[in-house]
């Protein structure tokens, strides 16, 4: 792990345990890298409460409850799945903060309508919070999974500090 992203997960870290907060993450491109990374600092065990990897279609819906329909209509990459995703993980952990993070990290799976480094990252938190982030990363499979990982920790940093 980048120096920059380990500072990263710190502030993001300090900033949950100063509140007392708890965050989740539900993550499909990233394999667990966003949990990884927070977990990487010492005490995190104050406010990571888990995650879960759901890659596939069926896990999305069985265990995020993303509906049958946004993934038909929209796809597994889309706004309304990596929103989705983060409500649903909000619930099944029952936590102050949830993260998700749908995408094509590449080399393939890409197409005209969504390339190869499309990325949605979601935040559901208190107060109906729900904030969902586009990006399209140019790197490699590796980069294009530490460039999300990174936004998906700066999206939370930014809405505890708000």
């Amino acid at each position: 792990m980048s120096e920059d992203l380990l500072a990263l997960s710190r502030q993001v870290g300090a900033a949950l345990a100063e509140r007392g907060a708890w965050v989740c993450a539900a993550e499909s491109c990233t394999g667990g890298l966003v949990l990884s990374t927070l977990t990487d600092c010492a005490g995190s065990s104050a406010y990571v409460q888990g995650g879960i990897v759901t890659y596939s279609n069926d896990a999305k819906m069985r265990f995020l409850k993303v509906r049958a329909a946004t993934l038909i209509e929209q796809g597994a990459v889309s706004q309304a799945t990596a929103a989705e995703m983060a409500r649903g993980a909000r619930s099944l952990f029952d936590v102050d903060y949830a993260l998700s993070v749908t995408g094509i990290a590449g080399p393939g799976g890409g197409s005209a309508d969504k390339p190869v480094g499309l990325t949605y990252i979601g935040l559901a938190g208190p107060k109906d919070l729900l904030r969902v982030e586009r990006y399209v990363w140019v790197g490699d499979r590796a980069e294009n999974k530490l460039a999300s990982a990174a936004a998906a920790l700066r999206l939370l940093l930014g809405a505890l500090e708000a």
